[in-house]
């Protein structure tokens, strides 16, 4: 009978996870994070967040460009 070696494996905790947001309306790859002044947020593709660019504006207490982590607007 051959012996069994054990080993330790461990998962990273989730806060250290790099988890990939989705659009909120097409579940594409998010591209724009918009900040509502409830502090709830919205994700949108690039496509989405030109489409509803106005609307958000209006709305939005930050608009963040994911891809490089720019303001779009305070």
């Amino acid at each position: 009978m051959s012996q069994m070696t054990q080993t330790l494996t461990t998962t990273p905790p989730t806060e250290d996870l790099v988890v990939p947001f989705h659009c909120d309306r097409c579940g594409a790859l998010a591209k724009v994070r918009v900040v509502l002044p409830s502090g709830s947020d919205l994700v949108f593709c690039g496509h989405h967040a030109r489409e509803y660019d106005s609307k958000l504006r209006d709305i939005a207490v930050d608009i963040i460009d994911t891809d490089g982590e720019a303001r779009v607007s305070s």
